[in-house]
């Protein structure tokens, strides 16, 4: 049976692959190699694995090489993509900056405006006040010039009815006296009369002023209730997103704010309350609103100090790749978030603070540690060289190491890591809160 189907494959490879002799001559004599269907068979095997498997070789490092050249333009085009995305952002926050500026300007020149009105009010209404006792002294002695001029007039008379006709033979110089008294009671009640009218028309226009004042105080109460309603809605589209931000990562607001208010030594300090005040009584609603704005104003400025001194910032400024995140990673915690990137990329701090580690560490190689305000430090692992030492300042985007591959890596990243109280958080907290508001 076995010879049958030996002789019965024999045939087919007969067929296909028929026996050849190869003639080797020399000077002397003539020899030949034969070549059996089965030997042709495995060369020809032999030779289309070869064929194959250089075709497949070169299909692959094609392949390989495209994907490189596209992954290289996308990464490219997200660089491009990132750093228009920052600049963008970048003029935003300062637009919003000019524009708090702006309306803080303009607010503290309708307080000026408030202030200079406010006194001039007060001005006026001393003087109406002046004025109406003034009108009321001279009707008074209006009044009483009138009684005596009254009773001069008719004890004149009864003096004329007394004397009779006799009284013309001695009384020519009497009648001369009575004649020169009543001219001057005349005189002095005319007088006093043009007194009262002039007192009169000054009070009236006094009053009159005062009501133009007081319309034009209406209307500057207008015009700042409305400066008043959009400062308070640029102060709450300012400080709403900032008040999140800080929520996002995880920070205590009251808490965070407490703290930068205690250390706080940028020039001129918080801002204070106004206590301004026409009787040195309570505060007008216009003074409390300004006061709300003003404490707006001091929160926005102390969230402005809080955002330079947390990490919200990316460590890398040239292109790179998320490769790992924050988690469980192989049955351990992985405490940070890994950046692939070009061999000796730069790598900056994402917040000011202070270096208390620059050197080798077990796992981590070469290892930056920098410690930030409200109990908050990061860590910069597996570099290649190291630019800052133990103890150092360093402030937001100061380079500090290059990247590389030291300690427990498989490959060239940068493993960076968050913590507050010591305890490791998700550093994707910091940089997409960050990324929402800046």
């Amino acid at each position: 049976m076995r010879t049958r189907l030996a002789i019965r494959l024999h045939a087919i490879l007969e067929r296909y692959f028929p026996e050849r002799r190869v003639f080797l001559r020399s000077d002397t004599e003539t020899r030949f190699i034969r070549l059996k269907p089965g030997s042709q068979l495995l060369a020809f095997a032999g030779a289309s694995l070869i064929v194959s498997w250089t075709i497949i070789a070169t299909a692959i490092l094609l392949m390989d090489s495209i994907g490189s050249g596209n992954f290289r333009e996308q990464a490219k085009r997200d660089q491009r993509i990132y750093e228009e995305r920052l600049n963008t952002l970048s003029a935003e926050r300062d637009k919003r900056a000019e524009e708090a500026r702006a309306a803080q300007e303009r607010f503290n020149a309708v307080l000026a405006q408030v202030s200079t009105m406010q006194s001039e009010l007060l001005a006026s209404e001393t003087r109406r006040r002046e004025m109406e006792k003034g009108v009321d002294v001279i009707q008074s002695t209006l009044r009483r010039t009138m009684r005596e001029r009254d009773a001069a007039r008719e004890r004149v008379a009864a003096l004329t009815d007394e004397t009779g006709a006799a009284a013309t033979t001695r009384s020519a110089s009497t009648d001369e006296t009575q004649t020169r008294t009543l001219d001057f009671v005349t005189n002095a009640l005319a007088e006093t009369a043009q007194q009262r009218d002039k007192v009169i028309a000054d009070a009236r226009d006094a009053i009159q002023h005062a009501d133009d004042m007081a319309y034009q105080i209406r209307l500057m109460q207008d015009q700042n209730d409305q400066i008043f309603r959009r400062l308070e809605d640029a102060m709450t589209i300012s400080v709403e997103p900032l008040d999140k931000m800080f929520r996002k990562a995880g920070l205590n607001t009251k808490t965070l704010l407490d703290s930068v208010r205690r250390g706080y030594s940028g020039q001129g300090g918080p801002l204070r309350p106004l206590s301004i005040s026409t009787s040195g009584g309570e505060l007008s609603p216009d003074t409390t609103r300004a006061n709300a704005i003003l404490d707006q104003l001091d929160k926005l400025n102390l969230y402005r100090i809080a955002a330079e001194r947390a990490p919200f910032d990316v460590p890398l400024k040239t292109a790179f790749r998320y490769t790992s995140g924050f988690g469980m990673r192989w049955g351990r915690l992985h405490a940070g978030t890994d950046f692939a990137g070009a061999h000796g990329s730069p790598i900056h701090a994402t917040a000011d603070g202070v270096v208390t580690y620059a050197g080798w560490q077990s796992g981590y190689g070469r290892l930056v540690k920098i410690k930030h305000d409200f109990g908050i430090e990061t860590r910069y692992a597996h570099n290649s060289k190291l630019y800052v030492k133990k103890g150092q300042k360093v402030s937001r985007g100061q380079k500090i190491a290059a990247m590389g591959n030291t300690g427990r890596s498989t490959g060239t990243h940068l493993h960076y890591e968050v913590r507050v109280g010591g305890k490791a958080v998700n550093p994707m907290i910091y940089i997409k809160a960050a990324r929402d508001v800046f």
